[in-house]
């Protein structure tokens, strides 16, 4: 078989199994198995997919077929311009939470410290530290799956010199019970989980079946963390310091005044390319 033969049976086999951009997932998944570009496949669409080709191929529609996120079968999402590794041990990257950085570098200085929370694939403190210099990070998580893929995403960041002389560390463990004694910052940044605990059953297959609950599952009231993030602050970020979190569209009143009973102030919320309620940044008094 060749490109254009094999990609048009891949769209087959995803639209059928009810994969709501069959034909992209086809295209992208030859792309990754075969190594071209989509100029290579619609400038040469007779070109011969080799039968190892064809049975990886296959097998990657498959678990495309069963709802398995793209991102997970070919290992990389991008996210600010930035390609990072992500496995079935986070959460995939998303468009949503580039407000969230793109907030950030607003206040945050060249050569500053920055805490992120619940960090996941490190995502929001690596692309920070690709925007700004000299940052001096820290990011924590609970899971040591995920510590490990932000580790990796930024020894290949740093190698590649993406990190413009910042120094990173990401550490196992419940949100601040994973940093070292002493350590204080100027900012922190966290897109903590936030969805209630009964909302989770009704998520699309994608995420409900595959991405990681433990970094989905906010409580009952889907707001569990933001409390323990506010709670704990004070000792960890400094006077005047500020704070950035991702919240749900319906929680800016609710995660506001949570902050607001924790000694924050000057609350604001930000919305999103789609005109919701998506990051909240405040002010440590």
């Amino acid at each position: 078989m060749n490109y254009s033969e094999t990609y048009h049976a891949g769209t087959q086999i995803l639209s059928d199994a009810g994969i709501s951009e069959a034909a992209l997932d086809a295209r992208l998944l030859l792309e990754f198995i075969t190594g071209a570009d989509l100029n290579t496949l619609l400038a040469h669409p007779l070109t011969p997919v080799s039968d190892d080709e064809q049975e990886r191929y296959r097998l990657l529609l498959q678990k495309r077929a069963q709802h398995v996120p793209l991102s997970y079968l070919t290992g990389e999402s991008e996210f600010m311009g930035i390609t990072f590794h992500v496995d079935a041990s986070v959460l995939i990257p998303r468009q949503d939470s580039e407000c969230l950085v793109e907030e950030a570098m607003r206040y945050v200085d060249d050569s500053s410290s920055v805490l992120d929370l619940c960090t996941g694939s490190g995502c929001l403190l690596l692309a920070l530290m690709h925007y700004k210099n000299r940052l001096r990070a820290v990011g924590t998580d609970i899971s040591s799956e995920a510590v490990e893929v932000a580790s990796s995403n930024a020894r290949r960041l740093e190698t590649e010199g993406a990190l413009n002389n910042g120094e990173v560390t990401f550490y196992c463990g419940d949100l601040y019970d994973a940093l070292p004694d002493g350590e204080r910052f100027e900012y922190i940044i966290s897109n903590p989980p936030y969805i209630r605990t009964d909302v989770i059953p009704t998520l699309m297959s994608e995420v409900r079946d595959h991405e990681p609950h433990i970094a989905l599952d906010g409580g009952e009231d889907g707001l569990d963390i933001y409390r323990r993030i506010a709670q704990g602050a004070h000792k960890y970020l400094r006077k005047h310091g500020m704070i950035f979190l991702e919240i749900g569209y319906d929680q800016s009143a609710d995660v506001s005044a949570i902050l607001e009973e924790y000694g924050f102030t000057g609350i604001k919320t930000v919305k999103d390319y789609c005109d919701n309620d998506r990051v909240i940044t405040a002010k440590m008094i």
